[in-house]
């Protein structure tokens, strides 16, 4: 008779760890259902979010559509190429597709995560409108309700995928520890995959609406933000959605899984300082800090409440991220003297594990400093719209490059203490580390859109001006929180890919990368190249995505009869087709050169270019990313900082010059910035998954 205890203790704490993912999920659920007993509000409000919650189903049946097809052809050639290719004999003698399988369950489980987190945005909306027409707290309440939903369903999936694809492997399957892990990289880049599809199509979409309904509302027909007489108004809103909710779902899904899987892949040769050989604790280690960062995290959604009366919307956000930090780091240290029991390793990794937290918050100020109007760099920005929209631009590009040198500080601050105390397991656990309070900031960057779409239904619903301010306070408060998620997956993107640099180097057996090599340099120069040319392609879909969107609202202005009198209703739904047809037809080229760059670099140049490919794809991506989201967020502030009555208000020509600044500031911080980080992640799970196919020089050498 089998009893708990002679039970394997690696499968013990499996099970332990598997248990907090479906509390992850048993929360969101509670969290959802909770939502929608809310009162919704009126009939005018009701039928605004249904239509809202219509064109965001549409969009992502479509996409859903088009990454199916992606995953059955990705599928297929890993199959052909990682199962029953070079690597054949690493899987066991089983003949199953297992990096396949593993590839589209991750690809699925990274479109499950985000459509959750849609899917309670579009029903969050509405009722978070209806509160705030009592108090500002209640709004708050509901709309982190909401994005605690997506916070908890993308940390459960994540831990619950990893663990039942681990068991299966390495106990039912009986595949040796490397070759599980292995396997568990396809897992990983099956989510990286669809994170691109899903923030490059939904950030397309969101900002060719945005763009549209900016440029001939507020600029050339001189009418408020989410005024119903514009048509594109509804796809606007859908945006939010699609783009904020659900591709950032997706997207930090796969930050999620990449950060747990480099780091047990690097643990599986892991030695403490005392030289003991502790490979099975630093395997299991990731796994149990990414689960006690889920409990944490629930903890600390006692602590995002304001006072009544308050206004510190931001405050109590921040809160939500230092308790949940505090929890992490009390945890995790139990943990680690509990698994490790060597105290010299116990304090290795610990420092290693709060090096990448602290990192995290770290960077979370920074981008809060430059993008937020309550400090000086933003303001200053606004004040440069007294000479026009052309030194708002230039203010906004300088503050963009300003703002990278703190972050990029701080990451290789935490990338050194790490490796200084654990080696390259130690750089790995820093982006376990930064990214253990997840649930928790992507709950505090969900919340944004959700206060966002709030304040658009009231304005169309046209509720009382006090409804609306509050909506808005929530609103300004999310831009910022907003600009730190973003800051905070860029960063994370940026240990997580330098901790699989490594592990590329280890599965393609090469010692180093050097430099001088001119073959190397090639591969580090084209590699420098990618996130430009990737950049380059997302921001021009907008533009194209975006002119379609003016023509068409300039038409319906220009056609319908009453429509700017207030009338006649415009064509939302021609809005909402044009955005998503644009989407979905521009995703495609960006996602194709994410995935065969890489592969050719490695096929003919070798894989020693390979690496530095993947180097100075990391190198140039980091800063871009950084830079362009930062720029973003300021824009976007600035011109919320002159509506709130600074520097002339709405309608100045102060005013226009900062619309103009946010709506070049639109695909930095919403499509081009926050995807490069998915590229840089991608491009590296791939290199890793496919290492064994590339020789030393490549057909070219």
């Amino acid at each position: 008779m089998t009893t708990l205890l002679s039970l394997d203790p690696f499968l013990l704490l499996l099970a332990l760890v598997l248990l907090t993912g479906i509390v992850a999920l048993f929360a969101a659920l509670l969290f959802n259902v909770k939502i929608h007993f809310m009162p919704a509000g009126n009939e005018a409000m009701q039928h605004i979010a249904a239509q809202i919650r219509k064109g965001a189903m549409a969009f992502m049946w479509k996409e859903f559509q088009l990454i199916v097809l992606f995953i059955i052809i990705g599928g297929g050639l890993l199959y052909v190429f990682i199962d029953t290719g070079l690597e054949a004999a690493q899987l066991g003698q089983w003949g199953m597709p297992f990096v396949s399988t593993a590839f589209a369950a991750g690809g699925l489980l990274s479109f499950l995560a985000g459509f959750i987190g849609m899917r309670t945005a579009t029903a969050a909306n509405v009722r978070t409108t209806n509160a705030a027409r009592t108090s500002l707290s209640s709004g708050l309440h509901i709309a982190f309700l909401s994005g605690s939903t997506m916070g908890f369903s993308v940390t459960g999936l994540g831990i619950i995928g990893l663990v039942v694809a681990f068991f299966l492997l390495n106990y039912q399957f009986a595949l040796p520890l490397s070759s599980t892990l292995h396997t568990l990289a396809g897992f990983s880049f099956g989510g990286s995959l669809v994170a691109l599809f899903a923030r490059v199509g939904g950030g397309i979409y969101t900002k060719a609406a945005d763009v549209g309904a900016d440029l001939v509302g507020k600029v050339e027909k001189n009418i408020p933000e989410d005024d119903p007489r514009n048509p594109a108004v509804i796809a606007d809103n859908v945006g939010d959605n699609v783009g904020d909710i659900a591709g950032m779902g997706a997207d930090l899904f796969e930050s999620f899984v990449a950060s747990i899987t480099a780091a047990m892949i690097l643990g599986m040769a892991y030695e403490g300082n005392a030289g003991n050989v502790v490979s099975n604790a630093a395997v299991i280690f990731p796994l149990l800090v990414s689960g006690w960062g889920i409990i944490a995290s629930l903890l600390a959604t006692f602590f995002v409440r304001t006072k009544k009366g308050s206004k510190k919307v931001d405050v109590a956000l921040r809160n939500g991220l230092i308790m949940s930090s505090i929890f992490v780091i009390i945890g995790t240290s139990g943990i680690a003297y509990w698994l490790f029991l060597d105290t010299a390793i116990v304090l290795s990794v610990l420092i290693s594990l709060f090096g990448g937290l602290i990192a995290g918050v770290a960077i979370g100020w920074f981008t809060e400093y430059y993008t937020s109007a309550k400090f000086k760099p933003v303001q200053k920005l606004a004040k440069s719209s007294k000479t026009g929209a052309a030194t708002v631009i230039i203010s906004g590009l300088a503050l963009g490059y300003m703002s990278t040198m703190l972050p990029i500080i701080v990451i290789v601050l935490a990338v050194m203490v790490g490796f200084l105390q654990s080696g390259l397991y130690g750089i790995a656990l820093a982006a376990v580390g930064m990214l253990s309070i997840l649930a928790t900031a992507l709950a505090v960057d969900a919340y944004g859109p959700v206060a966002d779409n709030a304040g658009g239904i009231a304005e169309m619903a046209h509720l009382p001006k006090q409804v609306r301010a509050r909506t808005d306070q929530l609103d300004a408060a999310g831009n910022t929180t907003a600009a730190i998620g973003k800051g905070f997956a860029i960063g994370s993107a940026a240990i997580t890919a330098l901790a699989l640099l490594p592990a590329f180097t280890e599965s393609a057996n090469i010692t180093s990368i050097d430099l001088t090599k001119p073959i190397v340099l090639a591969g580090f120069l084209i590699g420098g190249m990618i996130p430009f040319l990737f950049a380059a392609l997302t921001m021009n879909a907008v533009g194209r995505a975006a002119f379609k969107m003016i023509e068409e609202v300039r038409r319906q202005f220009r056609e319908i009869k009453g429509l700017m009198e207030g009338k006649a209703e415009g064509d939302s739904a021609k809005c909402v087709s044009i955005a998503t047809s644009a989407a979905i037809r521009e995703m495609i080229l960006p996602a194709f050169i994410s995935v065969f760059v890489p592969l050719g670099v490695g096929l003919l140049l070798g894989a020693e270019a390979l690496g530095g490919f993947l180097a100075g794809a990391l190198v140039c991506g980091v800063m871009l990313a950084l830079s362009m989201a930062n720029s973003g967020g300021a824009w976007d502030n600035a011109k919320k900082y002159i509506e709130a009555g600074n520097l002339g208000g709405k309608g100045s020509d102060e005013h226009k010059a900062a619309v103009v600044g946010d709506t070049v500031g639109d695909p930095f911080k919403d499509t081009s910035g926050p995807s490069i980080n998915i590229l840089l992640k991608l491009m590296s799970i791939m290199s890793v998954l496919t290492a064994a196919l590339y020789t030393a020089n490549g057909f070219l050498g």
